[in-house]
């Protein structure tokens, strides 16, 4: 495992490297607003691609790196995880690059996937809406991804569960929000649909 420290617009990031042997793609993953890469459903999904061959990269946002629980903006998001990408790109040498996430970094993954060239999505836990105000709901950030996105989401989840869509698949496990309820199931998911999407680019 390696840690880098990377600098973006909005202070310092970090990424935890944790590579697979012979690596075809790189799966960038960005923590929840209130959380960190420790996550278990995070931790479950990195090494479920490093065993399917996939090298993995924890990403946490300048706000935590800098120990502040509240999230910074959006666009503050965004723009520090696309420096951080640039970053991974480079060393890996162009390989594919999957974004990623759980709750708000699945959200920041969905907006930036474009600009970041990300070649697929990996969705943990995506926020529907705000718990209790499905009104509010955030399902345009997934419907403008235009490359395979898979959205893994306990059945429980007070924050929704999205709409399946052209470019996005749903699966729906047992638990709420955190996903722990079923870990192997979220990280059979995860290798399976890995599998799925980088065979063609390998």
């Amino acid at each position: 495992m390696t840690t880098l420290e990377i600098d973006t617009a909005y202070g310092p990031a970090r990424a935890e490297l944790h590579c697979a042997e012979e690596g075809v793609a790189v799966l960038m993953l960005g923590h929840g607003a209130g959380g960190g890469i420790g996550a278990k459903d995070l931790v479950a999904v990195t090494r479920a691609a490093q065993a399917a061959g996939v090298h993995v990269a924890l990403v946490e946002q300048p706000y935590r790196v800098a120990g502040r629980r509240a999230p910074a903006p959006a666009t503050q998001l965004d723009t520090a995880w696309l420096t951080v990408a640039d970053e991974i790109s480079e060393r890996f040498d162009d390989l594919p690059i999957v974004f990623g996430g759980r709750s708000s970094g699945a959200r920041v993954a969905c907006r930036t996937a474009a600009a970041g060239q990300a070649v697929a999505v990996l969705c943990l836990a995506f926020p529907e809406h705000p718990p209790g105000k499905p009104e509010k709901t955030r399902q345009g950030e997934l419907d403008a991804v235009e490359v395979p996105t898979l959205v893994v989401q306990g059945e429980r989840d007070p924050f929704g569960l999205p709409k399946a869509g052209p470019h996005h698949e749903i699966v729906v496990l047992k638990g709420d929000h955190n996903l722990s309820a079923d870990l192997d199931g979220v990280s059979r998911a995860a290798a399976e649909w890995l599998e799925r999407v980088l065979r063609p680019l390998a």
